[in-house]
């Protein structure tokens, strides 16, 4: 090789990027001591940006894909910056990052420890939050200047693992804040799991954008609450589906139990006794029963056994007070077995009833 071809090696005719990751947000050109020639091509491809840079200052940056020729016309800013001012002739030498700006998908969040929210109905609760969301670099000069500025710095090439544990972070802190601002309850939380998406990622796009790039998309799995909680949710659930159709329930029980109750020596009462016992509505059970025994022809009680409604033979106690049947409300709601409407509702009715209402 002559030392003319070894000089003219020296300098780039294209400068391109040819990237076969899916990781790398902005990769820098590596010259080597290499400079680029004047009139040189710089192709551009979807997707991707392109910065120069001398001596650490923004020049001249490109959006478009494109095949743009090198020259004064197309980089005017570095020409200023470089202050060649008798028509560029030279080859010149100058940092080129190149940004990627696809769409980064399904990048895992979570929150690393519980978020503390206020409940109407269970005081503080823990909650745990996960999901995925989507970020690019936008295609605007200013945005890709800032991810430059902020996370790029003088990095070769800054991949979406150097940034992502920051973006998370800055996810959990925004989910705790909108949560405490929509004060929803925990039961609403998963049924309104939208509306909560997208309030985060309100709060957040002005945050991402602080380190230039863009939040495409939040997505918000359903909410994982404390075991504790769900046991609750789960009771209540079960009282809310069985109260319409507890009527039409213990007739089918009384209904089951006659067969048995025709072979058994104590007839019907004694198993009426224990069926009533049983769901907490002895007096109900019973009445029910007897109408069903007079039916069948047996006699429903045995000699000496008090009907259910009748006056019970031992003498009544003592009335309760105000603040026996305040203390027992109290321990009601205390238990969680009635909410806050429903003690208020009873608290009004018994201070009526002691003639303080």
């Amino acid at each position: 090789m002559s030392l003319l071809d070894w000089g003219k090696a020296q300098f780039l005719d294209v400068v391109q990027w040819l990237d076969d990751s899916n990781d790398i947000m902005a990769w820098r050109f590596p010259f080597r001591g290499q400079e680029i020639q004047n009139g040189g091509k710089l192709v551009l491809r979807e997707s991707q940006a392109a910065a120069f840079m001398d001596e650490g200052k923004f020049g001249d940056i490109f959006v478009d894909a494109n095949t743009y020729t090198l020259n004064t016309q197309n980089l005017p800013i570095l020409a200023t910056l470089k202050g060649w001012k008798y028509g560029f002739e030279s080859p010149f030498k100058s940092d080129v990052v190149f940004i990627n700006t696809k769409l980064f998908n399904d990048i895992g969040w979570g929150t690393p420890n519980p978020v503390m929210m206020r409940d109407p109905d269970f005081g503080m609760v823990r909650i745990r939050a996960h999901g995925i969301f989507s970020v690019q670099v936008p295609r605007d000069k200013e945005a890709i200047k800032t991810f430059i500025r902020e996370l790029v710095g003088t990095n070769g090439q800054y991949t979406i693992d150097d940034c992502s544990n920051q973006l998370r972070k800055t996810i959990s802190s925004k989910l705790a804040d909108t949560l405490a601002e929509l004060k929803m309850g925990a039961l609403d939380l998963n049924m309104k799991i939208d509306e909560v998406a997208d309030a985060v990622k309100q709060k957040l796009q002005a945050e991402f954008l602080t380190m230039g790039v863009s939040l495409a998309k939040l997505v918000v799995e359903p909410f994982t609450l404390p075991e504790e909680v769900e046991a609750m949710m789960d009771k209540r659930t079960s009282v809310g589906m069985m109260a319409p159709v507890m009527g039409a329930y213990t007739q089918m029980q009384v209904a089951d139990s006659m067969p048995l109750a025709a072979q058994n020596p104590s007839g019907v009462a004694g198993l009426g006794m224990g069926v009533g016992m049983g769901f907490g509505m002895g007096n109900m059970m019973g009445a029910q029963m007897g109408m069903a025994a007079q039916q069948m022809g047996q006699q429903p009680y045995p000699q000496g056994m008090a009907q259910p409604g009748a006056a019970p033979a031992a003498p009544a106690g003592p009335a309760k007070t105000l603040k026996d049947e305040l203390t027992e409300l109290k321990d009601l709601f205390d238990s969680q077995l009635i909410n806050q409407a429903e003690f208020d509702a009873q608290r009004a009715a018994i201070m009526k009833k002691h003639g303080m209402g």
